[in-house]
């Protein structure tokens, strides 16, 4: 899969990421971050909201396929977010996952 511009992936996003999306806090899933890791015919992904470590807050972990993935980009393009205006939480949740 392609990986996002540098555009979207700024500053010093790890490079273990595919893309990074915000839905403008329409859902408690407002942030999803796709790994760009494929194994097994997989994508993982997380999706949370800007607290994901706080014991209300949302981080939750999951897997699509690539088409499924490709879909999704096509579809929410518009939604495309960048590293650097992720929360500080979702940062370090990122790079927890990835071992960065």
């Amino acid at each position: 899969m392609r990986r996002a511009s540098k555009r979207w992936l700024n500053a010093d996003c790890p490079k273990g990421v595919l893309a990074i999306f915000d839905d403008g806090g329409k859902s408690i899933d407002r942030y999803t971050v796709f790994y760009a890791d494929i194994s097994d015919g997989v994508v993982t992904y997380v999706a949370m909201n800007a607290a994901p470590f706080h014991p209300q807050g949302f981080g939750q972990h999951g897997e699509l396929s690539p088409y499924q993935v490709a879909a999704y980009r096509r579809t929410n393009y518009r939604r495309s977010c960048c590293w650097s205006d992720l929360p500080d939480d979702c940062k370090r949740l990122v790079r927890q996952d990835l071992a960065v």
